[in-house]
């Protein structure tokens, strides 16, 4: 289990943008976490993972500071190293008893041929393949179906249902209905803050809301302009 308590974060002391977010994240479930642009979803995972250090507050991992060890975190931004194919960058990553070529199955990616030449699908496909090799307790994904097909969102969505049985999985979207669609807790984040997290049973209401909000943010905005 994750605890986050009383987390603070800030690029400039005076800019906050996380603020007093609270949030426990349960073994065995998928728990996403939507808001919009400028949210401070990027920067919640960066800061869970260590990229990013927080002001104050602390992250705990079963009751211990969270360490990157136990965490395999996709990034928004994949990087991959200049010429090498598929198959060697999946060899980076060390785990035992993965069948890459069982996995590719589903991923059909032309492993044997240099990244460079991948489409920006194939290159999200390769780095989603990366996270799920390493086999860690916590398995964060940052929009992780940001260009793919609709077939390998269907096969993603399969894939993360099952593998929440041995760990903890945080994901993130612009695509609300794709986490109602997977998720059993989801959080709404604005402003760096952690404004409601609502459970399956909650989810319709929570979608009206999310939308209710978004309508009263930009109605003023709309009605101004000339058609």
């Amino acid at each position: 289990m994750i605890i986050i308590n009383n987390l603070n974060v800030s690029y400039e002391k005076e800019t906050p943008v996380l603020s007093s977010v609270d949030l426990s994240f349960q073994n065995n479930s998928i728990h996403g976490i939507v808001g919009l642009n400028g949210a401070g979803k990027t920067t919640l995972l960066n800061t869970i993972y260590g990229i990013k250090k927080n002001d104050s507050g602390e992250i705990l991992l079963n009751g211990q500071k969270i360490n990157r060890k136990y965490i395999s975190y996709l990034e928004t931004e994949n990087y991959f190293y200049p010429n090498i194919t598929g198959e060697e960058h999946l060899k980076i990553f060390k785990s035992d008893g993965f069948n890459i070529a069982q996995w590719n199955e589903l991923f059909k990616l032309p492993l044997k041929d240099l990244i460079d030449t991948y489409s920006t699908g194939m290159k999200k496909k390769l780095a989603i393949l990366s996270v799920i090799k390493q086999n860690k307790e916590v398995m964060i994904l940052d929009e992780p179906f940001n260009g793919l097909d609709l077939e390998t969102v269907r096969i993603l969505r399969s894939i993360l249902l099952n593998l929440k049985e041995s760990r903890i999985i945080i994901v993130t979207s612009h695509v609300l209905e794709t986490l109602t669609n997977l998720c059993d807790v989801i959080s709404y984040l604005e402003d760096g803050k952690v404004l409601f997290t609502k459970t399956v049973t909650e989810f319709p209401d929570f979608q009206n809301e999310i939308y209710r909000r978004i309508e009263e943010r930009n109605k003023e905005a709309i009605e101004k302009l000339t058609y």
